[in-house]
């Protein structure tokens, strides 16, 4: 048997199928949220949403959820991040958030017009002066009742283990009264049914110098995944003493949750 035999056929077709999917979804929603937006100025759409399920299913990314989102404006949902794919992933069962993103992905052609479209919020990660800035205007979403989606570890993980939570991003929730923060463990488990390894897991995670695209090729490419959502019990941020706690429990829950899926899928 030939390699190319042994593969299934979304294996051999899931580029070029997703490519497709991506390029069939965009083409009719970006025009018809083109078309929308001056209706609704400053005001989430179903739009995004709607492009991140079609996605996800393009990308053969099957997602499976445990609990659920807490239903309420303004919430802070923080998530571990390993991929690209995590947008979609999150974007199609988080329906009228928006991403809090670092600056360069505004300048990805194609990826950073999407990103604007969804109202993403962009920071410069890595310039201290225009932190209380950047800092007020997150907050000022949150308190015009948005709701946000954070990955604080600050950067892609491996996919081995969660990274450490940084406080300085919950910054964000400070002088918002009642703001609720739900975290959330997001987790690939399985590639064509089968229990994804710490082998595998670089096919999955986009990590380093990696480019995006030929990252994306190779993804779409793997066949039939499975991302498995953990949404845990929001929280209040008044309850905790200052943000380091509140990042210390948003961390632990986190990778607990992710050590659970991952088990799961070896035992």
């Amino acid at each position: 048997m030939t390699p190319a035999a042994g593969r299934s056929r979304h294996q051999r077709f899931g580029p070029a199928k997703g490519i497709a999917g991506a390029l069939t979804t965009a083409s009719l929603l970006v025009p018809a949220e083109l078309m929308l937006r001056p209706l609704a100025p400053g005001r989430q759409t179903a739009l995004p949403w709607l492009f991140h399920r079609a996605l996800a299913r393009s990308l053969g990314i099957r997602i499976v959820s445990h609990g659920g989102p807490v239903r309420r404006k303004r919430v802070l949902f923080v998530a571990n991040h390993l991929s690209w794919s995590d947008i979609p992933v999150l974007g199609a069962r988080l329906r009228g958030a928006a991403f809090i993103a670092k600056s360069e992905v505004g300048g990805w052609g194609m990826v950073g017009k999407l990103a604007d479209m969804g109202r993403t919020v962009y920071v410069e990660r890595g310039r201290r002066l225009d932190a209380a800035t950047q800092r007020d205007s997150i907050s000022g979403r949150l308190a015009r009742g948005d709701s946000l989606i954070l990955f604080p570890e600050g950067t892609n993980s491996d996919g081995v283990a969660v990274l450490p939570f940084k406080s300085s991003l919950f910054a964000v929730a400070d002088g918002v009264e009642d703001l609720l923060i739900q975290p959330v463990t997001i987790a690939y488990t399985r590639v064509n049914g089968l229990p994804v390894t710490r082998r595998s897991l670089p096919e999955l995670a986009w990590v380093g110098d990696t480019e995006l695209m030929p990252h994306a090729m190779d993804f779409m490419g793997l066949g039939a995944v499975r991302a498995e959502l953990l949404f845990h019990e929001a929280v209040c941020a008044g309850d905790f003493d200052g943000r380091k706690a509140l990042a210390r429990h948003c961390e632990t829950v986190v990778t607990q949750g992710y050590r659970r899926r991952m088990r799961a899928q070896s035992s």
